[in-house]
């Protein structure tokens, strides 16, 4: 039995080892050509130079190398066998096919390593390697060749003082402004990357103090260096001959703007009337699609008599944009004609229609079975009081059933109209000093109804109303802030069968009653996820919400003491006091374009008090299902060790109030527009303590690390940018089990080739947008 095992694995190894043969190409190469393979980049220093100093002069000369070799997979090279099995004129489909996603051939003929080599030398020469020489060699083998390149290197020169010579003074004087943000310090290695970046910083500067018309090239940086102390003294100057305007400050004249902009009837803009309106001129465009010149100066930083400046420009740039009415922003600048070193500009704003119109229409199928027609359409206003604000009227229904199950005649249909007005300003009653942030500040106020109906249970309604803020303090961080969350929610029509089935689940059973639920919330987030080109980028979201405090204190100052015991009503129905609060931390390691490595951690707390003993149910936190714990139901973990069974209402689920959820993704491309994953998922949600409830176990902190549920699996994904439909394929690898009260290892009852295996434990979730 041994020796045929023995036999059988040469047998895989010849096999494997033919495969990777024939893959790689070379046996199909021209007589007398040899496939390249790359390079070997070697160091020869004089002086001490530290390992990571050396990893990154390594670096920096492979950057120099051409060309590249042929790509290699698994030790074989797929996309040259393509090629090469194609033929240089392919005749039939197949071979045209296989051409089409090949790979030509480098050979080692076509390699000019003396080129390179010199390459290498200006490329260490930019990091002040001055005096560096490259030498190459080629190692041959029966089909392919490499080479070796040798640099011989020296301790990079360091930068000794920087010096500032200017005959123009008012240039000279807005330099030496912020000469202490200078990229060139003394003591730091030349750099070349630094000097650009130097220059860049400068004109930047400049542009912001009124020199339209300069340039970074007009920019020059003399070098001294010293080969005795290994040093370079830098002077920074301007060339002999630049245009006289780049070195006038410019300041803006009159200012032109036009909300009607039309990119293809050019000509016309200036047979428009026009208004002037705080030293600004307005062109009239059509009838009822004008915003008002006052909110329209809110986003224009560009005013009349003041030194032009290219962060005001972008300022009003983004701001415009921001406003949601224009499809087309554009700022001209020209020179006056009138008055020398003044700007004419002209805001050109090609508007989007004022009013659009958007139904959508889809099936939904629900891990719960539920499986069912939605419809939404909305109306959208740009202009509602001709201050730019926005009015969504939204109208939404639903109706889904369940098609299978023990349950299969249950249904539910719901209704959900909403409004939403948003202003692109803070609405308050006092004013705020005007921001200098590209980014416009919103109000938002939302009403919004929905009715439930779930047939032979109960009828639902729930009212919602939120007056809050939204602002980005930058790329990266964004804010939002609701002073004002209210929300009423109401149960009618309950059926004999309901209120059996809640009655021996006292905390679901209050989870469901009448409630007022009136407070604030805030949330902050931070997303490095738009740095790109960034290797680790980090994500962070917290929200801190509380409730009923306003009443409670109303209530004492009454003489009331609301308590959970003696609880108080607010506009005839009892409202709900708690804290809570959650963070969502996330990472991401790009560790290339194709491949990204995905890890999250959500945690959150919430703690009633005062007026109330439970969460709210919508308040409560679930774990389980698409973009939680995959191999899981939805919302079907927890609380604590409790195993829920609720296949056959469906909405049933019990929440909590501790969640702890982990995520680990590895996602790497397959082929064009199609993307694959690898997860792994843990967590759960507990009660606390102090809750009545005796459901499952409470949160103990020495305990609930063996009370997380994991799970694994498989993911496909169909992403084009705008659109991502998710396929993930999850299995359980630790669960509660009934009957017990722990959570143990199920890895041992794997069984992918039982159908009673792969029913009871394989979940499929299908969702849009990828899970975090």
């Amino acid at each position: 039995m041994m020796r045929q095992s023995i036999q059988n694995n040469r047998y895989i190894l010849l096999l494997v080892g033919l495969l990777v043969a024939a893959c790689n190409g070379t046996r199909l190469l021209p007589e007398g050509e040899k496939l390249y393979t790359g390079v070997e980049i070697k160091l020869e220093s004089t002086g001490k130079i530290s390992k990571s100093q050396k990893r990154s002069i390594k670096t920096i000369a492979s950057t120099g190398v051409r060309p590249l070799p042929n790509k290699r997979f698994l030790g074989m090279r797929p996309k040259l066998w393509r090629y090469m099995v194609a033929g240089e004129k392919p005749k039939t489909k197949l071979q045209k096919w296989l051409k089409k996603g090949g790979e030509e051939p480098v050979y080692i003929s076509s390699v000019k390593p003396g080129v390179t080599a010199e390459i290498i030398d200006s490329k260490l020469f930019n990091i002040g390697i001055f005096k560096s020489y490259s030498e190459y060699k080629i190692i041959e083998k029966k089909k392919t060749a490499s080479i070796v390149y040798t640099s011989h290197i020296h301790k990079p020169y360091v930068i000794k003082d920087l010096n500032y010579e200017f005959a123009d003074t008012a240039l000279s004087r807005t330099i030496l402004l912020e000469k202490k943000k200078t990229l060139i310090k003394p003591g730091k290695d030349y750099n070349l990357v630094d000097l650009k970046n130097e220059r860049i910083r400068l004109d930047a500067l400049l542009k912001n103090h009124g020199y339209f018309f300069f340039n970074p090239d007009y920019l020059l940086f003399k070098a001294d260096s010293s080969a005795e102390n290994q040093t370079v003294s830098l002077k920074l100057t301007v060339k002999d001959s630049i245009p006289d305007n780049a070195l006038t400050v410019y300041r803006i004249n009159n200012v032109l703007i036009d909300q009607d902009y039309s990119l293809t009837n050019r000509p016309n803009a200036r047979k428009k009337d026009s208004v002037r309106f705080n030293n600004y001129v307005f062109l009239n465009g059509k009838p009822g699609m004008n915003i008002k010149p006052k909110e329209v100066l809110r986003s224009v930083y560009l005013k009349k008599d003041e030194i032009y400046s290219r962060q005001n420009h972008n300022i009003t740039l983004n701001r415009l944009m921001s406003l949601g009415n224009f499809k087309f922003v554009q700022v001209k600048f020209d020179e006056s004609d009138t008055i020398p070193g003044f700007l004419d500009v002209n805001i050109l704003m090609t508007t989007l229609p004022k009013r659009s119109f958007r139904s959508e229409i889809d099936i939904v199928s629900k891990s719960n079975k539920y499986t069912g027609p939605r419809a939404n359409v909305t109306l959208l206003n740009r202009n509602t009081f001709d201050g730019a604000e926005l009015l969504n009227l939204n109208l939404g229904g639903s109706f889904e059933a369940q098609l299978s199950g023990q349950n299969k005649n249950l249904y539910t249909y719901s209704f959900n109209p909403g409004i939403e007005l948003i202003y692109p300003r803070f609405l308050l009653p006092f004013k705020l000093k005007r921001s200098n942030s590209i980014y416009i500040p919103k109000t938002q106020i939302s009403f919004s109804y929905n009715y439930l109906k779930r047939v032979d249970y109960f009828d639902m309604q729930t009212f919602q109303l939120t007056y809050g803020f939204k602002w980005k303090e930058n790329s990266r961080k964004d804010h939002e802030f609701n002073p004002i969350s209210a929300s009423y929610t109401s149960l009618g029509n309950q059926s004999e069968a309901f209120k059996a089935l809640i009655h021996d689940k006292p905390f679901l059973e209050k989870s469901y009653e009448e409630q007022f639920i009136g407070g604030a919330n805030y949330t902050f987030t931070y997303n490095e996820q738009v740095l790109q080109g960034k290797k680790m980028q980090y994500y962070f979201q917290g929200t801190a919400e509380t409730a009923g405090n306003m009443f409670s204190l109303i209530k004492l100052i009454s003489g009331e003491n609301p308590s959970a015991q003696n609880s108080s009503n607010i506009f005839g129905s009892i409202y709900s006091q708690y804290a809570k609060f959650s963070i969502d931390a996330r990472g991401y390691y790009n560790i290339s374009p194709k491949n990204k490595l995905a890890m999250r951690v959500f945690t959150g707390v919430g703690k009633p008090y005062g007026n109330s003993n439970i969460l709210p149910y919508n308040r409560q936190f679930f774990s389980g299902g698409p973009n939680s714990v995959r191999a899981f139901q939805i919302n079907s973990l927890g609380p604590g060790t409790y195993l829920q069974n609720n296949g056959n209402q469906g909405f049933l689920q019990l929440g909590g109030d501790i969640k702890l959820e982990m995520n680990a993704e590895y996602r790497f491309d397959i082929y064009r527009f199609f993307k694959g994953a690898l997860f792994v998922d843990a967590g759960n949600v507990w009660l606390q303590k102090s809750n009545p409830s005796n459901i499952g176990t409470p949160f103990v902190f020495s305990k609930f690390m063996n009370e997380l549920a994991v799970g694994a699996g498989v993911g496909l994904r169909f992403d084009v940018s705008f659109f991502i439909l998710r396929f993930d394929l999850a299995m359980p690898l630790r669960k509660i089990p009934e009957l017990e009260d722990n959570f143990r290892w199920v890895t041992n009852e794997i069984n992918f080739g039982s159908s009673a295996w792969r029913r009871d434990n394989l979940v499929l979730n299908i969702a849009i947008g990828y899970p975090f």
